[in-house]
């Protein structure tokens, strides 16, 4: 019998390819934060808060979280060091491990690490949009501007916009985001580029015929699972004002027959849902249950219509529903409801947080939505101690990962979750002194405390500084090109807004 090969020996002599490969031993992590106080849920799914964490990621992956002292050697740490600003590096020496790649260690005492945020609505090319149309009713916003702009749109117009929306949602700390729009083969191209994770869709009318259905099914299949699996993908019809009951309900069909979510506009303000009652007898909710989306997994845009009738409709829904809610808008257009999200999770539909495209709600940050989610909450129930600050950090991490159909991927920081992580300072004047921190999030915290973005272990952005996407060359083309974009002249527009 031949004898074993006997086992390498972890000394500096040996080969890194040898070392990596012998038993007990592992090849250095991707990154390791250390210092930080980690945003964790625990069995309950309650937000608790660990102090002193470090944060080991491998493979995209979080492989450990732990507290307190910590054998830095173990998972291969280099003197490749990231300390946070006026802090000094650990000084720890290299372990050795000649021929593999460095570990990325970021010191981040004063610092907060989060799950990324999820923007679980918006039409990211809009930023292109941003201020065009102000102080407006919905109608006049859609008919008088925002159609008749999209009708002169050109693919370098949706490129430019997209990445000038990606990188604000990365300096926001926003990891992942759920769009709805036009030319998505050019938001998937930029979405890889940028580093984030996408929900992509690909909107259609009836008004465009069978095609716009089939170029939407088209656009999903060819991009599921593309840029290394950061985007996944659903099929995107309008809304039930302007995709009709037969393109729905094949719009359905389809979603089950490939596994794909379904991200629609449905009951976005009383008035479309009083207004379907009057012509068709039924809520728009209700059109969603007769048309099989009840049946599907389905992402509803806003839902700041539904009624008390459609909540038993919800209650009987069989597929995977969820609510994305955008309140800056809603106070924007005046509209007299907002998100019923104290309804909806008595149901157990998760509710995530959105900002919409930013033609509308004129930013992308998710934070104030967070804190406006919270407010509003309070003030449309009239109680103090619902939408407390745990359960707005809940929405803005677990619940928005579960609308956009990554529960069991992002929203968490857990051992097995992608690494989609972001560090938040805490140590400005706006933020100090600290008595709870949840609440320091919510309401106190900014987009700009954002440090550093992390997605599939991978840094997008370290201490501010945006490393996958160049902001002023696409501003500078951006404006050369509004002109054109903005003639409102022709007198076209891509759709009509009559609910």
């Amino acid at each position: 019998m031949t004898s074993p090969e006997p086992t390498p020996d972890a000394t500096p002599n040996a080969s890194a390819d040898d070392r990596a490969n012998s038993p007990g031993t592992k090849a250095p992590a991707d990154l390791i934060i250390t210092r930080c106080t980690a945003l964790v849920h625990d069995d309950h799914e309650q937000i608790g808060f660990v102090e002193d964490a470090t944060i080991v990621v491998r493979a995209g992956r979080i492989e450990t979280i732990t507290t307190g002292p910590v054998d830095l050697s173990a998972v291969g740490l280099s003197a490749v060091d990231h300390p946070a600003p006026g802090l000094p590096a650990l000084g720890l020496p290299a372990p050795g491990l000649p021929g593999h790649p460095a570990v990325e260690h970021i010191d981040a005492r004063g610092q907060v690490a989060m799950p990324g945020l999820v923007n679980c609505h918006t039409h990211a090319p809009m930023v292109t949009l941003r201020g065009i149309a102000e102080d407006l009713p919905i109608e006049e916003w859609f008919n008088g501007f925002a159609w008749p702009i999209e009708s002169n749109l050109q693919e370098k117009d949706v490129e430019l916009g997209a990445r000038l929306a990606c990188a604000e949602m990365i300096r926001g700390g926003v990891t992942c985001f759920a769009d709805h729009y036009f030319s998505m083969d050019t938001v998937a191209a930029v979405t890889a580029e940028s580093g984030l994770r996408a929900n992509l869709g690909q909107a259609f009318f009836s008004s465009q015929g069978a095609e716009g259905r089939e170029q939407s099914l088209d656009f999903a299949l060819r991009h599921r699972g593309t840029a290394d699996g950061r985007i996944t993908t659903s099929l995107a019809p309008h809304a039930p004002y302007t995709v009709e009951d037969a393109d729905l309900a094949a719009t359905a069909r389809l979603a089950r027959e490939h596994g794909l979510l379904v991200h629609i506009h449905a009951s976005e303000n009383r008035n479309q849902a009083d207004t379907s009652l009057a012509r068709h007898g039924r809520t728009p909710i209700e059109v969603l249950a007769d048309t099989g989306l009840l049946d599907t997994d389905l992402l509803i845009a806003h839902g700041t219509g539904i009624m008390e009738r459609d909540l038993p409709v919800l209650a009987r829904a069989t597929g995977r529903i969820a609510v994305a809610s955008a309140p800056r808008g809603y106070l924007k257009f005046a509209w007299p409801t907002t998100t019923p999200v104290r309804a909806l999770r008595e149901l157990g539909i998760p509710v995530g947080l959105a900002t919409d495209g930013a033609a509308s709600n004129s930013s992308l940050d998710v934070w104030e939505s967070m804190a406006l989610t919270a407010l509003v909450q309070k003030f449309t129930e009239g109680d103090p101690r619902w939408l407390t600050s745990r359960q707005a950090l809940h929405h803005a991490t677990l619940q928005s990962a579960r609308a956009v159909g990554l529960g069991q991927e992002i929203g968490s920081l857990a051992p097995g979750r992608r690494a989609d992580i972001i560090l938040v300072d805490v140590s400005g004047p706006h933020t100090q002194p600290v008595h709870d921190l949840a609440a320091t999030l919510v309401h106190s915290a900014r987009a700009g405390d954002v440090r550093t973005t992390i997605v599939d272990g991978r840094v997008i952005m370290r201490e501010r500084e945006l490393l996958t996407l160049d902001v002023p060359g696409t501003v500078r083309e951006m404006n050369e090109r509004m002109p054109a974009l903005i003639d409102r002249s022709h007198g076209k527009r891509i759709q009509d807004y009559d609910t």
